[in-house]
């Protein structure tokens, strides 16, 4: 059994998010970091992009070039703030809303996948442990 941890780590988050990815694509049409961005949306409804670049973990370029494949796709639109007009606010469509509920039972499958292999101790370990590494560092 290879010990590397971060390699390990590095090496399943791509090998998982590849996989979740291409998934997304095939059934959704929509790129995983596209329905990531969605789902903050939909919950934080009137957020501005830097709002989802900090929860995605994502710098401005990156996260204005999503906003604007999203809004192509239509499932996002952007209204100009009544409070600061320079400031652009996020909102789902009722096409990106009904992706996300689409998605629901995706997630749920992907998570199934876990639950399944590893029993409630291991998970609350593994859930510990990720935990960890998003506050840590």
């Amino acid at each position: 059994m290879d010990k590397r941890l971060f390699f390990l780590l590095n090496m399943a988050q791509r090998k998982l998010f590849n996989h979740v990815d291409k998934a997304c694509e095939q059934t959704f049409d929509t790129s995983v970091t596209q329905l990531a961005a969605l789902l903050y949306i939909v919950k934080h409804a009137g957020c501005l992009q830097k709002d989802v670049a900090k929860a995605l973990s994502l710098n401005k370029s990156a996260v204005t070039g999503l906003i604007v494949r999203m809004e192509k796709k239509a499932l996002l639109e952007r209204c100009i703030s009544e409070e600061d007009a320079r400031a652009i606010k996020l909102y789902p469509t009722p096409e990106g809303l009904q992706k996300t509920l689409d998605l629901m039972p995706f997630i749920d499958q992907i998570n199934g996948v876990f639950s399944d292999e590893f029993n409630e101790e291991e998970m609350e370990t593994i859930l510990k442990f990720l935990n960890f590494i998003i506050k840590r560092f």
